[in-house]
């Protein structure tokens, strides 16, 4: 008997019956689980689905050279492709149509049945053979990878002379997308740290930070270089602001030269850009 979370909605239920009723009858797997909204327990009609398919260790090249036709298997399957640009060659991203025509997007992770603990979360079984996912899921919990301050600091001040130096070769579009990146790779991250929630980059920040939502959205720069610089600088006051409380932690290093030297060639340019202007 299959049991699903209260959120699930009819497309999810269908879909997932029916890879159910695939896999079970296949003795290649040793069961599936559930990851990402499922899990959670936060499932709407935007949600995607990210199954994990676990594999007994005999049959892992076989099931790994016929996935395209277990996918199809599935239901009615519209496209797939595999997800080395996540650095993740096992996944395979697929669009499903369900009955009401909805689109929906399914991640099917296959993966050794030994490696189901790699995991960044804590999946929810679907259905497994004698207690074999939920027994390595009890051993510890899954966590997001957490990068260190260290890390951030590292890096930041580097990126901000690189961020720099395409707005004022009037690389504009390569700008807009760093500024994103950093976004996405420095600031919510650490947003979401100092929340105690796990740094899933800006991902829900509207829904989980709302207040921190708005602030950053003064970053979201126009195609202009004006924009972009101001974007830039305001990115640097949050990056400010939430590590100060660090500055004199023994795990942290500031690398105030870096910082100096990133800080004063943005401000030269920003003048020059404003002199241009004005002239």
């Amino acid at each position: 008997m299959l049991h699903f979370p209260s959120t699930a909605l009819p497309q999810h239920i269908a879909f997932l019956t029916r890879l159910a009723e695939v896999t079970q009858t296949d003795g290649r797997f040793d069961g599936v689980a559930l990851s990402g909204s499922y899990c959670e327990n936060c499932l709407d009609e935007f949600s995607d689905l990210d199954v994990i398919l676990a594999i007994s260790e005999p049959h892992l090249d076989q099931v790994m050279s016929q996935r395209e036709e277990l996918a199809a298997s599935f239901g009615d399957l519209t496209t797939q492709f595999t997800g080395e640009h996540v650095g993740e060659p096992r996944l395979l991203i697929c669009l499903y149509q369900t009955q009401n025509e909805a689109p929906l997007h399914v991640d099917l992770k296959f993966v050794a049945s030994k490696d189901i603990n790699q995991r960044v979360d804590n999946p929810t079984v679907l259905w497994e053979k004698e207690q074999s996912l939920s027994s390595v899921f009890a051993t510890a919990d899954g966590h997001y990878p957490l990068p260190s301050l260290q890390w951030f600091e590292d890096r930041f001040w580097v990126w901000i002379h690189y961020a720099t130096t395409k707005i004022a070769r009037g690389e504009l579009f390569e700008a807009v997308e760093f500024i994103s990146f950093l976004r996405q790779t420095v600031i919510g991250p650490l947003a979401m740290q100092a929340h105690g929630l796990e740094p899933k980059g800006v991902r829900k920040l509207e829904a989980l930070l709302p207040e921190e939502a708005r602030k950053l959205a003064t970053t979201v720069a126009q195609y202009d270089k004006t924009s972009l610089y101001t974007a830039l600088e305001l990115l640097v006051g949050f990056y400010m602001t939430l590590t100060i409380e660090h500055m004199h932690s023994p795990d942290f290093c500031m690398n105030a030269r870096a910082k100096k030297l990133a800080l004063r060639y943005l401000e030269q340019q920003m003048a020059q850009a404003n002199s241009f202007k004005n002239g």
